[in-house]
């Protein structure tokens, strides 16, 4: 697909899913993204599962070649509760959104053992935390405001919980292993594509998707970006360094 704006096109770059059982995968990823800048690149980490020391030293590694850490939920599986969440977990997130089974105090605590985590396994967290699904779940603002990290992203942007400030940010994503989930992928894709504008656009790769239907839209997108920026060029830099 071809990138609409006639703005220079900036991305963010996120690779959901780092978990002790995707370690290969995400290698693979990095290696396709080894010409960006190591601090232009956000690896979600899953703490949950059965993490290996030697894969923690590789997170402590890629740390200290600047990649940025963030926060990414605690199991990324989740059985679904009530109708609004199996009607979700059918449509877009097939069983990952983990917030969407927790009530406000639950969601509180998973937030602050994985930061805790994190920090315990001797990793630095950055100031982001993006819940599976990017579904944040039934949490107010104001308890946001009291937990560890500053920014929280959601389909549509990026909520700064110190100053309360939404930042509106179009999204590309491509995990499709179906036909239909391709084209609904796709759909998804142009629509953000044409609201790009001067915007940075979000480009959100998952473990296996060079082995999935839209690998292809993903080596095209990233071709066509003029430059990367990280999520904390984005903000200001007392939030930025916050953590």
């Amino acid at each position: 697909m071809t990138l609409l704006s006639t703005q220079p096109a900036r991305a963010l770059i996120s690779v959901h899913d780092v978990m002790a059982t995707t370690v290969e995968p995400v290698k693979r990823i990095l290696e396709l993204l080894a010409p960006v800048t190591p601090a232009a690149v956000t690896l979600l980490v899953v703490p949950g599962g059965a993490w290996r020391s030697a894969d923690i030293d590789w997170l402590q590694q890629l740390q200290h070649q600047g990649y940025q850490l963030a926060g990414h939920g605690w199991q990324h599986h989740c059985e679904p509760r009530g109708f609004y969440h199996r009607l979700h977990s059918l449509l877009i997130s097939r069983h990952v959104a983990e917030h969407l089974a927790m009530d406000a105090k639950g969601i509180v605590t998973l937030v602050r053992d994985c930061h805790d985590w994190m920090r315990l396994m001797g990793l630095s967290p950055s100031s982001l935390y993006v819940p599976p699904a990017w579904a944040l779940g039934r949490i107010s603002r104001v308890q946001l405001s009291q937990l560890p990290f500053g920014l929280y992203e959601t389909l549509g942007g990026v909520y700064d919980a110190r100053s309360g400030r939404f930042h509106g940010l179009p999204l590309l994503g491509y995990e499709a292993d179906t036909v239909w989930r391709a084209l609904a992928v796709r759909c998804f894709n142009h629509w953000n594509l044409m609201r790009m504008g001067a915007s940075p656009i979000r480009l959100s790769i998952h473990p296996y998707d060079l082995d999935l239907l839209l690998a292809r839209d993903l080596r095209e997108h990233l071709a066509a970006m003029d430059c990367f920026v990280s999520y904390q060029d984005l903000m200001p830099a007392d939030i930025a360094l916050a953590n």
